[in-house]
């Protein structure tokens, strides 16, 4: 059976969408500093900590020769993924920086594995 799509549902959200809040991870000012490597790692940890938990529900490294770094999508408000991100190692320290977005999804979207 074939799906039509029309262009009257792009007009408002539907009902099936949620908000959600995009992190675009960037590039700081001490991206390059010395000891930045074990800074990374431990904000790798954090990531995996967050996943864990169920607060950061997909997370992306960029592969390509921008200042950003990654994308992640939390299911949390802005201001609390903010405190969040506020917190990470990386950030603290100005190895990376970010900028936070609420979006609308649908739940249960997943990657194709």
């Amino acid at each position: 059976m074939a799906i039509t799509i029309t262009d009257e549902p792009m007009c408002t959200p539907e009902p099936t969408t949620r908000p959600y809040t995009a992190v675009i991870l960037k590039d700081g000012p001490n991206r390059h500093a010395n000891g930045a490597d074990d800074v990374i790692e431990a904000h790798r940890r954090s990531i995996r900590q967050l996943r864990a938990d169920g607060l950061l529900s997909i997370v992306c490294a960029v592969d390509d020769d921008t200042e950003v770094t990654g994308i992640g999508i939390f299911d949390l408000d802005a201001k609390r993924t903010r405190d969040l991100m506020d917190v990470d190692p990386g950030v603290r320290v100005g190895i990376f920086d970010y900028e936070v977005h609420p979006v609308l999804g649908y739940p249960g979207d997943t990657l194709p594995s």
